[in-house]
C-alpha cells in the first residue's frame, strides 16, 4: 500500500539511541535504591515517555524519584550521545528514498524535543527535519501507549490516520498505533517479534523498509 505519511519513532529506528540510554537509566535508577538491570529497563521503558519511569517506580515502591530526575539523566544522556550514538544503520537511505519519492514523513517520539534535536544533531539527521516535522510526546501530555501522538502527529501533517503507516521498534509504540487506527511496522532488531504483536508487517533492518512503504 502506497502511504501518504510515514511516521517514524525515534530511539531505536533513526538513531541507535536505546542501548544508551537504557544503560544509563538502569544504572541511575540502581544508584537511587531501585535495582534495575539492562534488560529490565528495556521491557519496562524503552519506547516510554519519562513519566512512565515516575508512575512505575512509585507504584512499585510508593517512593517518588527526586525532583531533578529528568535533568540529571538527560544530561548524562546527552554527553552519551555526543561521545557515541550514530544512526541506525539504512536509515539515511529510507529517508533519501522517501524524499526522491516525494513521499510525506516525520518523527513522533516520546522522547523530548530537546532530545529529538540532540540526537538529530550528533547524527547528521538533522538535514531530513526541519522543525514542522517534529513530533513529541510533550506536545500532547500522554505517551504511548496511548494513541494521542500519533494523531496529533497526523493532524498538523494533515494525513488522515488511515493514510498513515507508523514505523516502530517498541511494544508501546505499535500499542499507540494500532489504537490511532494507523499500519505499523514493527522493527525487530532489538525486540523480538513475538513483542510487537498487533503489527501490520514485521521487518529486521531498514534496508528492507524500503520495499514495504513502495
Amino acid at each position: 500500500m502506497r502511504y501518504d505519511l510515514v511516521i517514524f519513532d525515534n530511539d531505536g529506528v533513526l538513531v541507535d539511541s536505546e542501548p544508551i540510554s537504557n544503560r544509563l537509566l538502569a544504572t541511575y535508577l540502581t544508584e537511587l535504591g531501585h535495582p534495575t538491570t539492562y534488560e529490565d529497563s528495556l521491557r519496562d521503558y524503552m519506547g516510554a515517555a519519562m513519566h512512565r519511569v515516575h508512575d512505575m517506580i512509585e507504584e512499585r515502591t510508593g517512593q517518588r524519584l527526586p525532583a531533578d530526575f529528568d535533568d540529571v539523566f538527560h544530561t548524562s544522556v546527552f554527553a552519551a550521545f555526543e561521545r557515541e550514538l550514530k544512526p541506525v544503520a539504512g536509515a539515511m537511505e529510507v529517508l533519501e528514498k522517501l524524499a526522491a519519492d516525494g513521499v510525506a514523513y516525520c518523527v513522533a517520539s516520546s522522547g523530548s524535543h530537546e532530545r529529538i534535536r540532540v540526537g538529530h544533531r550528533t547524527t547528521g539527521l538533522d538535514r531530513w527535519f526541519d522543525q514542522d516535522r517534529v513530533f513529541s510526546a510533550q506536545d500532547v501530555g500522554r505517551g504511548k501507549p496511548a494513541p494521542d501522538l500519533f494523531l496529533y502527529a497526523a493532524e498538523r501533517m494533515g494525513v488522515a490516520p488511515q493514510r498513515c503507516v507508523v514505523v516502530e521498534d517498541s511494544p508501546l509504540g505499535v500499542q499507540a498505533a494500532v489504537a490511532a487506527g494507523m499500519d505499523v511496522y514493527g522493527f525487530t532488531a532489538m525486540t523480538p517479534a513475538d513483542r510487537l504483536a498487533g503489527a501490520t508487517h514485521l521487518f529486521s533492518s531498514l534496508g528492507e523498509l524500503t520495499d514495504l512503504l513502495i
